[in-house]
């Protein structure tokens, strides 16, 4: 369908070379003999990034997933594609029993549209939380971790969760992730779990850390907690919010120390990201947004109205390598929910997602095929 020629490519062992790029019936290819279309695009003096895969958004636009508007996650998929995001994962708040099936039966027959970023799965963020470390979920709809629950919910989104975060150290949680372990990842948050829990739980099947340093006990050097216990288990992905808000940058750079090549950025970006200061809602609670800040009325920070696209470029600025920073925002996030077989990196047989950038990471063309 298209060969790009002479652009910057990123290429899957985290370097960059110039090189040409083929692609037919939206994947890239080995050769130009595969190819029925001779469309050449010039990409010369541009880098070429595959396209970014947000694994946890709850919304923006004005618009959030929880809502259970099939419009307006249209609005939110076309914000996130127009800022580089081709692969993204809806995220749900703590909701009530009916308003959490609601919403995920809006998914069962999902269909793909053409401009707009691609849904490879639903994070489901809660209900299996930690009240203590809630966040801004609403307490009243935290339940304990049920498998049967759990089953029901994947059954109504047409078995699309991929993620689904929840808590070590409530009652019946290390059976819960033996048992759901086997059909989708845990990822460890909102929690108040001790070093040894977490490290029971990581032995049990968990294998992520959702929003690492929020809304969970800090790294201590007598009580090093789920931060602690995550750092050293092999394979373990930690996510992390790089709006200059959740986490400083000092802390951005220790993070990519801790986890080496396995650092996810996410954008956790609510309703209000594209949008002006203001009174916004997430999860049934009122949040009030001063610049690049969201809060609830208790001063709890409640989302980020930022994007991926910006957080990636943000790790940039506070040090971290270019190739290490994409590779956060493409290569990892596919890794971490199993999905780099299609897509996360420039690679034959993989869909053709592409972000031209300059050299300063410009956003300047979304492409998809």
């Amino acid at each position: 369908m298209a060969i790009i020629t002479g652009g910057t490519v990123f290429q899957e062992d985290r370097t960059f070379a110039i090189r040409d790029l083929y692609i037919d019936q939206g994947r890239f290819v080995p050769g130009p003999e595969q190819i029925t279309d001779n469309t050449v695009i010039n990409a010369a003096g541009m880098l070429v990034l595959p396209g970014l895969i947000d694994i946890h958004s709850h919304g923006a636009a004005g618009y959030d997933f929880s809502d259970g508007d099939p419009d307006g996650l249209r609005e939110i998929l076309a914000y996130e594609y127009a800022h580089g995001v081709t692969s993204y994962c809806p995220t749900t708040m703590t909701l009530s029993r009916e308003k959490l099936l609601s919403v995920l039966r809006n998914m069962k027959n999902w269909k793909y549209e053409e401009g707009l970023s691609r849904i490879v799965g639903i994070h489901l963020e809660g209900p299996f939380l930690d009240p203590v470390r809630k966040g801004a979920h609403r307490e009243e709809n935290i339940l304990p971790p049920d498998p049967d629950f759990f089953r029901e919910c994947s059954k109504a989104s047409g078995n699309l969760i991929r993620l689904v975060t929840m808590a070590p150290n409530r009652e019946g949680a290390l059976e819960f992730i033996e048992e759901i372990s086997k059909e989708t990842v845990i990822s460890l948050g909102h929690s108040s779990a001790d070093y040894e829990t977490a490290k029971a739980a990581f032995r049990a099947g968990a294998c992520h850390v959702t929003h690492l340093f929020n809304a969970m006990n800090p790294f201590e050097h007598r009580a090093p907690g789920m931060i602690g216990a995550a750092a050293e288990t092999e394979g373990c992905m930690a996510e992390l919010i790089c709006d200059g808000i959740h986490v400083h940058e000092s802390a951005v750079r220790a993070a990519f120390k801790l986890f080496p090549d396995r650092i996810v950025l996410i954008s956790d970006s609510m309703r209000a990201a594209g949008m002006n200061d203001g009174t916004y809602e997430l999860g049934g609670q009122q949040v009030t947004v001063t610049g690049a800040r969201a809060a609830l009325c208790d001063g709890t920070i409640a989302g980020s109205v930022t994007n991926l696209y910006d957080c990636m470029r943000n790790a940039v600025l506070y040090g971290i390598p270019m190739e290490e920073a994409i590779a956060a925002a493409t290569v990892n996030p596919a890794r971490s929910i199993g999905i780099f077989h299609e897509t996360g990196s420039i690679s034959p047989g993989k869909r053709a997602d592409i972000l031209l950038t300059d050299e300063h990471l410009n956003l300047l063309r979304v492409m998809t095929f």
